[in-house]
């Protein structure tokens, strides 16, 4: 996993988990693994993985068992709006990238439904 700048990093591990929860990579119930490995396996200081593990505990993605480690919630309803909330942040940026480079709403439709037509 490569790091950027200018977001905290404990910030890009919980997008980086949050991405793996709602894809299916990561399902609920599952254990993540624990600071420690995550720690070593992305090269960050163990406190910002204990940190990124408080924030999705925080939001109710995850729940931890005293000495069992970390879990991935149940719960499809919450995961599924994470899903729809992460999608629509996807639209929002694109939107609004599209619309700084100078593209109304019917130019950005046109592009897209060409570039589907491509991939079709």
């Amino acid at each position: 996993m490569e790091f950027d700048d200018k977001l905290p990093i404990y910030i890009q591990i919980m997008n980086y988990i949050k991405k793996k929860i709602v894809s299916g990579e990561i399902n609920g119930g599952d254990k993540l693994p624990s600071v420690r490995e995550l720690s070593s396996e992305l090269k960050v200081n163990p406190n910002t993985v204990q940190r990124t593990y408080q924030e999705l505990e925080r939001e109710n993605l995850v729940f931890t068992q005293r000495g069992m480690g970390t879990f991935v919630i149940e719960d499809t309803e919450i995961i599924k709006n994470l899903k729809k909330s992460m999608a629509l942040d996807i639209v929002n940026n694109f939107i609004s990238e599209m619309k700084e480079l100078g593209f109304e709403y019917k130019e950005i439709v046109e592009i897209i439904l060409d570039n589907k037509k491509k991939e079709e």
